[in-house]
């Protein structure tokens, strides 16, 4: 059985700067493994969406994503919102609220 081909792309996107998230770096096989570990040793959230690395992968580095992509990246970068307020919220409090409205200690 042919294994599957691994892709990874990694976005920013800062607000005062960028009208779009922009692709900073793009690969499969050992440089999507390379953009991965790099993530993973910076404590950079990632998303494992092969379809969307896949397609990403066809951008140009430093380019701003295509509109096609704005809602199914806005939905990444939400979820990453998200997580990253939750650790926030953990680091600083030591508390996280479930949404019953009770408090669970670390």
């Amino acid at each position: 059985m042919k294994s599957k081909r691994k892709f990874a792309a990694a976005l920013r996107h800062d607000a005062k700067s960028d009208h779009a998230p922009v692709v900073t770096a793009k690969g499969h096989g050992t440089v999507a493994e390379k953009i991965e570990q790099t993530a993973n040793e910076s404590d950079t959230p990632v998303v494992v969406d092969e379809a969307l690395a896949e397609l990403m992968t066809h951008l140009h580095v430093e380019a701003p994503i295509p509109s096609e992509l704005y809602e199914v990246v806005a939905e990444v970068f939400a979820f990453v919102y998200k997580i990253d307020r939750e650790m926030k919220e953990i680091h600083e409090v030591g508390n996280v609220t479930d949404k019953g409205g009770s408090t669970h200690g670390k």
